[in-house]
């Protein structure tokens, strides 16, 4: 029994992807002086707005959420083309960081990639510890801008 399974993402879903973001922006939210509230109204704005950006520039994106156990743990969201995965976004809820999940999915993509003949693209914010995983794996920095690195995995 697999206990890690991807679901298609749905609408009703949208409140548990908030919270996802939110846990991807939480040290950035600690630093300001804002209320519950306005840190909630600001998570909601921005987590619409990368939505909108994705939806644009990704329309055909395949958007899963990452159940771990039977619990809601996260999201995956990719766009496949001839002949690259580009993985838009993997992000976790901190409970379910460092148990292998990113990992375990990562290596799915790659084998996937492989029986395919296609590359897998990513971007990482270079202060973001994932970055060490997509090393560990094998996927290379082919150009940076400051503060990402843009990788791919031959």
């Amino acid at each position: 029994m697999n206990q890690i399974v991807l679901e298609k993402y749905k609408p009703l879903d949208q409140p548990f992807l908030e919270q996802v973001y939110y846990s991807t922006r939480e040290e950035d939210l600690k630093q300001t002086n804002w209320s519950e509230q306005q840190k909630q109204q600001f998570i909601i704005m921005q987590f619409m707005a990368q939505k909108s950006d994705y939806e644009r520039k990704f329309p055909n994106a395949l958007q899963q959420l990452i159940y771990y156990k039977n619990q809601a743990a996260g999201r995956l969201y990719t766009n496949e083309m001839e002949n690259n995965i580009h993985i838009i976004d993997i992000a976790l809820l901190p409970q379910y960081r460092n148990k292998g999940i990113g990992q375990s999915l990562l290596k799915q993509l790659i084998v996937k990639a492989k029986e395919q003949q296609k590359t897998i693209s990513l971007q990482v914010i270079k202060t973001n510890p994932a970055k060490h995983l997509y090393t560990r794996l094998g996927f290379l920095s082919i150009k940076e801008d400051g503060i990402r690195d843009y990788m791919e995995y031959r």
